[in-house]
């Protein structure tokens, strides 16, 4: 074998090393995805398999440009109210019935998702969808989960229905094949999300969970919060046996105690003392009803008093953390959280109701609930930020609403002449973009932060890899191996493969990241046997937005806390719902696109 081989197959098998650690790490999440795809990069070019402009090419790639105004957009509609006045008043005309209510529901969300970020979309709904099932008495895990998964299937509609769309026509532009035009796929995907509604009313209805169905019939008073209460100089609880106490008749049940920072069980024979803090579960109600009862306080409100702050004219409002929050993942106290935001935690609410630290000490999930006390203006810098989502209603001025309905008629004005080709797409959102700042339907700083730059990184990064993997020839090489194993079964059985391997993959990495790791290889593969590269393409991209095993996607995350989900119920709902995918994926790509 010649040296020039030996080098060729060394590139490769450097690639698929790569890739291997791309995906361990993606699927970890230890390191930052976007710090991964960079690194990627760089050794692509130390190793000499990519020259410098080539590995970051795809930065400059109008796929990027075009997310990024899209990104902006829809935080745009969302800070106008549009998007919420729209879930509002849809979410008023839904029904009463629980089938007939989650079947129009998860339409509307589907119809609106196919044209903006899944994310953005579901964080609208959760509100409106909370407050429809409080009003007639459904249990919100009910709904909650339908509405995710609605959110994900309508972005299999159009090309900007979802990053992922548009990360697969970059990439297969990149490769030689023709970019994907804006309704190309709008028919398999309308079959994909009315098969997925059929399947939810009829037989996922049956398996979403019924979590705290009590709650549902008394409302908001009835949303189990974890909160500290104190015991104040001469409350009448001090002496009370903490088995047997007055927080029996407020409704609360004792979990834990803490005293002189020591943690105590709430045993037969522990009675109360002054300064003990308290951690309890009760409702909405009863917490904010505590801050009126002589003798108990919530801590927060006894730290914030100590310290001279004024809370009278505070608001109280309920917000879930979303996936991009900078709070996630580190405790209240290393998040400096009250000094960061000018808001004071009352209580937390988490789906398995555990909590192993003292509350300040604990460490945050995406999909906490928490109920938040502070000036008003101050709920909204945070939610503009996207690292908290309000769950109770707030208000949008009539102004701000008009330039949003403006804004919007501008956004469908720019889908119909970019999809019959007078504008380029690119320019036509980008141009929206830039009136959504001039109309100041958003600040030009909020604006690049409801940008997701990771995101953007990834797609950019993985184009390169792509093209990577292509000189190196390693993609041959795993092309000859899955086709080699499954080819003699026909080429049908090579695409199923790979449309399942992006099922696979799309739990522990992200759809986009998914999609971009399997797409040169069965682009490669469809060539070696003749196939049409552009249905495999499809089919890659079809099959990452159709995976719904488990509430690692955006969207899921979003509604898990809200809903008391477990990890369990999304693997019991979407396991089947994801099966159904999988069929009419198998089913109509090729019936759409020929495999031969």
């Amino acid at each position: 074998m010649s040296l020039r081989h030996w080098c060729v197959l060394m590139e490769a098998w450097i690639v698929i090393g790569l890739l291997v650690v791309a995906v361990i790490a993606f699927a970890t999440e230890k390191i930052s995805v976007d710090l991964v795809t960079l690194s990627m990069l760089c050794v692509l070019v130390m190793c000499g398999i990519l020259k410098a402009d080539r590995a970051f090419a795809g930065f400059g790639d109008r796929v990027i440009i075009l997310l990024a105004a899209i990104f902006v957009i829809g935080a745009a509609l969302r800070e106008t109210g549009v998007l919420d006045m729209m879930g509002g008043v849809l979410a008023q005309t839904f029904g009463t019935q629980p089938k007939r209510l989650m079947g129009f529901m998860m339409a509307v969300v589907g119809g609106v998702s196919a044209f903006m970020n899944n994310t953005t979309v579901t964080a609208v709904f959760v509100g409106p969808v909370m407050g429809l099932s409080r009003k007639l008495r459904i249990p919100p895990s009910r709904l909650l989960m339908p509405l995710a998964f609605a959110s994900l299937m309508g972005g299999t509609c159009t090309l900007i229905g979802t990053s992922t769309n548009v990360a697969v026509s970059g990439a297969i532009t990149k490769l030689g094949l023709e970019p994907l035009r804006m309704f190309e796929f709008t028919g398999i995907g309308l079959v994909l999300m009315l098969t997925g509604i059929v399947y939810m009313v009829f037989i996922g209805t049956r398996l979403v969970p019924e979590r705290d169905k009590a709650a549902a019939v008394a409302g908001d008073a009835m949303r189990d919060y974890l909160a500290e209460v104190m015991v104040l100089p001469s409350s009448p609880l001090i002496g009370q046996a903490a088995f047997d106490s007055d927080f029996s008749a407020l409704d609360f049940q004792v979990m834990k105690i803490r005293r002189a920072d020591q943690p105590l069980d709430a045993g037969p024979n522990l009675r109360f003392e002054e300064g003990d803090v308290v951690l309890v579960a009760g409702k909405v109600e009863n917490l904010i009803r505590v801050k009126k009862i002589e003798g108990l306080d919530i801590l927060e409100d006894v730290t914030l008093r100590s310290s001279g702050v004024d809370m009278r004219d505070a608001q109280i409002a309920e917000v879930v953390l979303t996936p991009r929050s900078g709070f996630v993942g580190r405790s209240l106290r290393d998040n400096n959280f009250r000094q960061r935001t000018g808001l004071s935690v009352l209580a937390l609410m988490r789906g398995d109701r555990t909590l192993m630290h003292h509350m300040a000490d604990e460490k945050l999930r995406a999909g906490d609930v928490l109920l938040l006390q502070g000036p008003g203006d101050r709920f909204r810098v945070f939610e503009e930020g996207n690292d908290m989502i309000v769950i109770t209603q707030h208000q949008f001025s009539a102004e701000a609403r008009r330039r949003g309905v403006m804004l919007l008629g501008a956004f469908v004005l720019a889908v119909i002449v970019s999809s019959i080709g007078w504008v380029p797409d690119t320019i036509a959102f980008v141009m929206v973009a830039i009136m959504a700042v001039l109309t100041r339907c958003i600040k030009l700083e909020n604006a690049y932060a409801n940008i997701d730059w990771r995101l953007l990184i990834l797609i950019g990064g993985m184009m390169a890899f792509g093209e990577a993997m292509q000189v190196s020839g390693a993609s041959s090489m795993i092309a000859n191996f899955i086709t080699g194993w499954l080819q003699p079964w026909g080429v049908f059985a090579v695409f199923a493969g790979f449309c399942l391997l992006t099922i696979l993959l799309t739990q522990p990495m992200s759809n986009a990241a998914a999609a971009l790791v399997v797409l040169p290889v069965a682009l490669q593969a469809a060539a070696s046997m003749g196939a049409s590269q552009r249905a495999f393409a499809i089919g890659v991209m079809l099959s990452a937005s159709a995976s719904m095993l488990t509430p690692f996607e955006p969207s899921c995350i979003l509604v898990y806390g809200p809903g008391k989900y477990r990890f369990a119920d999304f693997i019991k709902v979407g396991g089947g719902l994801t099966l159904v995918m999988l069929i009419v994926i198998l089913a109509m790509v090729p019936v759409f696109w020929p495999l031969k």
